[in-house]
């Protein structure tokens, strides 16, 4: 006891005395950065080196006597989803035109499909069965963030690649497993473009509202991160859950207060329903909105409304564009959004590394590591030391319902 009591109180000393020094402005030297003998730090930033696979597995063979490649596909089936519809289809759009072509010599690409409304509930299941039970070569998804991280977990123990065409997430690349690659710009760039935006045309006279579903919150976060940095904060921030039926009593105070514009981050229907009773009590008000505002779901059910908001451009079309935007319009009707664009390339860049690899999970991993840059029609996909790409977002506004990029700032 006594020694025990002698210990606490050398330890208790010890930090009243780091804290006098601290004041001082004098650093003790157990608190001091490790070094190497050169003098350098002695550990990395995780977040700067991305780690790769130096296990066993690219000297196994190809399997024999196989009739079909499959992929494995974490996302609703359904093409009317509202959030999962438009990739599941342009998924099958890439899967169709590479059989097309051939096949994996010969072999026809075959998605297997699973999925999860409450991906934290059950999804880890069905991604197992897609692993594990399919044995499918790498995945494809998913649609949002909460589905994308139940989808890693997996991956992580499987040794299986995943590449992530729709999610924003920054959070599901921040475990750097090596086997996760992100096709769309971070939620950390968005906001950093939203903000910078604000900072021209509204100065410090906004409000923000924010659903309280995973996407909303993790955009959330790093935006009033972003805000922070710009030394900005909102007259006011309501939260409302996905859905709610007190929405129109939170629209009416955005539009009723001081503000010049309102920040929306809520899901594609949610954020319709929201612009739309703005709309009505206010045509002065800007409207900044998320991903989500880019989304086919979106235009749908906000028509005219949806004119003049602000919102992240994810993509940048290249000369190839023009054709799949053709052929996407003419087969669905309306042209393709920003997430119908990004799958169809994710798939379009798997199925390339599976050709470059042969029918082997690691050397697919390198394959897609090797890849990088890779030019499809939603711009470049260039993989960053995470594994997101590291195109940059860039503002823009809905103009005939579809967004355009903002050469020069709106007033």
């Amino acid at each position: 006891m006594r020694a025990s009591h002698r210990n606490r109180s050398c330890l208790g000393a010890a930090a009243f005395g780091a804290a006098l020094l601290l004041i001082a402005g004098t650093q003790p030297s157990f608190c001091q950065q490790p070094q190497t003998p050169e003098g350098k730090p002695a550990y990395k930033d995780a977040r700067k080196h991305r780690r790769g696979y130096f296990g066993a597995g690219r000297e196994e063979p190809e399997p024999q006597g196989l009739n079909a490649v499959l992929l494995g596909y974490f996302g609703p089936d359904d093409p009317d989803h509202p959030e999962g519809g438009a990739i599941w289809q342009a998924t099958n759009l890439a899967v169709e035109e590479a059989n097309a072509e051939g096949g994996y010599k010969g072999l026809p690409f075959r998605l297997v499909q699973a999925w999860a409304e409450n991906p934290w509930a059950d999804g880890s299941s069905k991604v197992v069965r897609l692993v594990y039970l399919e044995r499918v070569w790498a995945l494809i998804g998913s649609i949002d963030g909460a589905a994308t991280h139940v989808a890693e977990q997996v991956v992580a123990k499987a040794r299986v690649p995943l590449i992530d065409p729709a999610s924003t997430d920054d959070s599901v690349n921040q475990a750097n497993v090596v086997w996760m690659f992100s096709c769309l710009p971070s939620d950390p760039a968005i906001a950093e473009v939203i903000v910078q935006s604000l900072r021209q045309n509204a100065a410090r006279s906004f409000v923000l509202l924010s659903a309280t579903d995973h996407d909303s919150r993790a955009l959330t976060g790093e935006f009033k991160a972003a805000l922070s940095r710009a030394r900005m904060t909102p007259l006011r921030h309501i939260e409302f859950a996905s859905g709610a039926e007190q929405l129109e009593a939170v629209t009416a105070q955005a539009a009723a207060s001081s503000a010049r514009a309102v920040v929306l981050f809520a899901r594609p229907k949610d954020s319709a329903r929201a612009v739309r009773q703005i709309r009505r009590r206010s045509k002065e008000l800007l409207i900044y909105g998320g991903p989500s505002m880019g989304r086919q779901a979106f235009f749908d059910a906000a028509g005219a409304f949806a004119e003049a908001i602000r919102v992240p451009v994810l993509v940048e079309p290249s000369d190839t564009a023009a054709q799949f935007i053709q052929k996407w319009t003419t087969r669905h009707g309306s042209p393709p959004d920003y997430a119908a664009m990004q799958a169809y390339d994710a798939v379009k860049l798997l199925i390339a590394a599976i050709r470059k690899a042969g029918l082997n999970r690691v050397r697919i991993l390198d394959a897609l590591e090797a890849l990088s840059p890779w030019q499809g029609v939603s711009g470049a996909i260039r993989w960053d030391e995470l594994g997101r790409n590291a195109r940059p977002a860039r503002m823009g506004v809905i103009r005939n319902g579809r967004p355009e990029p903002l050469d020069t700032p709106a007033i």
